[in-house]
């Protein structure tokens, strides 16, 4: 994980951030064990604690789960509840300010197309 932070949010939520892009990502697959507490930390240069209050979180959203003795896993289905929760969140805070730039300057659903296939 990359240790730069921004001021915009606290760490531990970064991590989260982070853990949750590593499996929309397709990096971190269902089943799949998460980078360690202590190896987050060391890498990041971040208190354990602060890694361990973003893998609670992550745990408390049912993303990952807890083997006992054997470290923290992607959870079944954590990809599909991701991607349905971050789908919702462009279409609702997004998607009106994209739409209204679109519809500002004219632009056509083929001309989006088209410069899409472009690059």
């Amino acid at each position: 994980m990359d240790p730069d932070w921004n001021d915009s949010q606290p760490i531990y939520r970064q991590i989260r951030d982070r853990v949750v892009a590593m499996i929309l990502d397709g990096l971190l697959k269902e089943g799949d064990p998460v980078p360690s507490v202590r190896q987050v930390a060391a890498e990041s240069r971040v208190n354990p604690l602060t890694v361990m209050k973003a893998y609670q979180q992550l745990d408390d959203d049912r993303l990952v789960e807890k083997r006992r003795g054997l470290g923290m896993f992607v959870a079944a289905g954590a990809r599909e509840l991701l991607l349905r929760a971050e789908r919702e969140r462009f279409l609702n805070d997004q998607w009106p300010a994209i739409r209204a730039t679109i519809q500002r300057l004219g632009l056509e659903a083929e001309d989006l197309l088209a410069h899409g296939r472009e690059r």
